[in-house]
């Protein structure tokens, strides 16, 4: 029996301006133990969220990361694995827990394969989950930690750019009980946005780069989140979301939609942090976080 502690962080993808380019790492964390059995089958337990709704068995979506990642260093497929999740990231909620568990399961194939010079390099992790994904922008921060900047080149292999956040920058999370699938979010995009808007949020992202690293004024930073691509075309899935942002918005908190929605990430800064909690009412779960600096995180139990 061969066993690995993989340790995942919830990610905020797009931060208003960013879209499909800029992710945010949080301090909110799943858990993956897995195991090598030796004995024929698959077990997953789950606690947590997505307990008793996610499928316990090869359908487990970590459990597909783990199968593609062996297939991908071209070494045998194990007959026996045991996952224990400890799951806190929301499902479909747009805080990245699709790419944690993506992450996580790549994360521990490449652990527990006899893999040798097939074993995948961090950038072969990154490019995988990636193309498993779908969009790097999740799984950037998710690997990598801190604020990262994710592209893909002419050969659309990804890469990344990770960033330091100024620490008296604090995300707030507003999770509320409903979901948003990513694909039904990205369905209501237009196919083509206007030139205006499209140098618009060229502009914003860059500020946004700059207000988050450099310069955390409330005003900067308000001015760095607005965005004309996305956020505008999924309000209508999303109208609890949207009216909230506007809310927060309009009383100088920097808020925006976080990922494909619908929880709201906001920017507290010392002259703001007291603002959003009256705007936020009680249907939302309220979270304050840090920015988790390293990402994801392996370890084997006796080097613990």
């Amino acid at each position: 029996m061969r066993t690995v502690d993989i340790r995942v962080p919830a990610t905020s993808a797009n931060l208003g301006p960013g879209y499909d380019a800029l992710g945010l790492a949080l301090s909110l964390h799943d858990e993956v133990t897995a195991t090598l059995t030796g004995e024929r089958g698959v077990h997953v337990v789950v606690e947590g969220e997505g307990a008793g709704e996610v499928d316990p068995g090869e359908g487990h979506l970590v459990v597909k990361a783990m199968r593609v990642a062996y297939d991908r260093m071209g070494v045998p497929q194990p007959e026996g694995i045991h996952l224990h999740c400890r799951n806190r990231i929301p499902h479909a909620r747009g805080l990245g827990s699709s790419s944690a568990a993506v992450c996580a399961g790549i994360l521990a194939a490449r652990a527990l394969a006899d893999s040798g010079e097939n074993a995948l390099s961090d950038d072969d992790v990154y490019a995988l989950a990636t193309e498993m994904e779908g969009h790097p922008d999740n799984v950037a921060p998710c690997l990598s930690g801190g604020l990262t900047v994710s592209w893909s080149d002419h050969t659309g292999l990804p890469h990344r750019l990770k960033l330091v956040p100024d620490q008296r920058i604090r995300p707030v999370v507003c999770v509320p009980s409903t979901r948003l699938s990513t694909e039904a979010a990205r369905g209501l995009l237009p196919k083509d946005v206007p030139h205006e808007d499209a140098s618009f949020n060229a502009g914003r992202a860059a500020l946004l780069i700059a207000a988050l690293t450099q310069r955390p004024e409330p005003g900067l930073l308000l001015a760095a989140t607005e965005d004309r691509l996305h956020q505008q075309y999924r309000a209508p899935a999303m109208r609890q979301s949207a009216d909230l942002v506007e809310r927060l918005r309009a009383v100088g908190v920097p808020a925006v939609v976080s990922g494909a929605g619908p929880t709201v990430l906001a920017f507290s800064t010392s002259d703001s942090q007291d603002l959003i909690a009256p705007e936020v009412g009680n249907d939302w779960h309220i979270q304050q976080m840090d920015v988790d600096p390293v990402g994801a995180n392996v370890q084997f139990p006796e080097t613990r």
